[in-house]
């Protein structure tokens, strides 16, 4: 799989060290910005790998590659991108430089709510807007504080430890009767109890369960 990864990588133009991506117009995952989340989460696959692999010889250039476009686009990103940058240079710390993992841990601790959550609809691109023209939530959801919460630990910073444990508090207080943590889509209001209402619900989960692990 990792073969295959590397070799569809974009070796030349502007997007070069990245891969082409699904663009249904739909965020988190299949939005116009969402080549970059694809190459941050092809850098966590690799950190996730043993180190033989990551320090492999045959993979040197294509990860210089994605480094160089992960720092050259990273500071245009919305924050939902820029954390699963800082989460993939956890695992992978020369695809992002000190100052750069410093300035995305001061915009994920600059959108955390009071209560100590995160809600999604803070953290894509100021000009987002949902397709049938509803706001999207404004209060802390599951997706946003689980994701933000697993890109803070996995950075190892060390002034963000009060700021993690207010969301794992948040987390910890907020799981809903069914076992499940609840977000909403960002695209258009659903039917809580259909299929596609319940994706998000599934995603947010998995994030909350990947941050009160801790691992």
């Amino acid at each position: 799989a990792l073969r295959n990864m590397w070799a569809l990588q974009l070796k030349t133009g502007e997007k070069r060290g990245s891969w082409s991506w699904l663009n249904f117009h739909n965020e988190p995952w299949e939005a116009d910005d969402s080549a970059f989340w694809g190459a941050a989460l092809a850098g966590l696959a690799v950190g996730l790998e043993p180190e033989e692999y990551r320090n492999g010889a045959e993979i040197q250039e294509n990860v210089a590659l994605l480094g160089e476009y992960l720092q050259r686009e990273q500071q245009s990103q919305s924050t939902l991108n820029r954390a699963v940058a800082l989460w993939a240079s956890g695992k992978l710390p020369r695809l992002l430089n000190a100052e750069q993992r410093a300035a995305i841990v001061g915009d994920i601790l600059g959108k955390q709510r009071e209560d100590g959550g995160w809600s999604a609809s803070s953290l894509v691109t100021k000009e987002w807007k949902r397709k049938d023209g509803t706001p999207m939530d404004a209060g802390s959801d599951g997706y946003g504080t689980g994701l933000m919460v697993v890109a803070l630990e996995r950075s190892g910073s060390a002034p963000a430890q009060a700021r993690i444990a207010k969301g794992l508090a948040w987390l910890e207080r907020n799981q809903d009767q069914s076992g499940a943590w609840l977000a909403t889509s960002m695209n258009k209001q659903r039917d809580a109890g259909s299929d596609a209402g319940r994706f998000m619900n599934d995603a947010a989960t998995a994030y909350a369960v990947l941050a009160l692990s801790g691992r």
